[in-house]
Parts: structure tokens; sequence; C-alpha cells
């Protein structure tokens, strides 16, 4: 088992080499992807891309965390109002 190092809201973290950004966020404890327009926050639903629940922004890209899987050095961030 490899891991690689990225950073999840400026916080590093390693993960497996492989995972989605949705397992990533989900092992390290900060599940949710975004915030919704009534602060609510959302993790990924139905883990296939369809939901768009689990919108994250990536190196400043707005991408699904369920379709990406995790490279070395990415910065991933929450999409929505905090």
């Amino acid at each position: 088992m490899k891991l690689i190092s990225l950073t999840i809201a400026g916080l590093p973290c390693q993960v497996q080499e492989g995972i989605t950004v949705a397992a990533a966020l989900s092992a390290s404890g900060q599940d949710h992807c975004r915030i919704s327009v009534s602060q609510q926050p959302r993790a990924a639903f139905c883990g296939m891309g369809v939901c768009q629940e689990c919108r994250v922004i990536i190196d400043g890209i707005q991408r699904l965390a369920c379709q990406t899987l995790c490279q070395g050095g990415m910065k991933i961030e929450r999409s929505g109002n905090k």
C-alpha cells in the first residue's frame, strides 16, 4: 500500500494511492464535500457522479469527488459558502 500526500481544507493528509477524493474525505474524518446554500454539509450520496452532491474544488477546478482519483500534491477544498 503506497501512501500519497495531499491537502484537504488546508490540512495535510496522507491517503492510500488509487482511492477517490470522496473516499479520502471519508477516511480523513472530513466526509462532507460542500456546504449547501442553507448551510448544511453535503457528502457523496450516489457514488457514481449523478447526484452532484460531492462537488469539491481540486487545484482550483470544481470536480466530483466520487469520480476523481487522488493524486499526490492535490489541494482539495470544499465547495459552497464556507
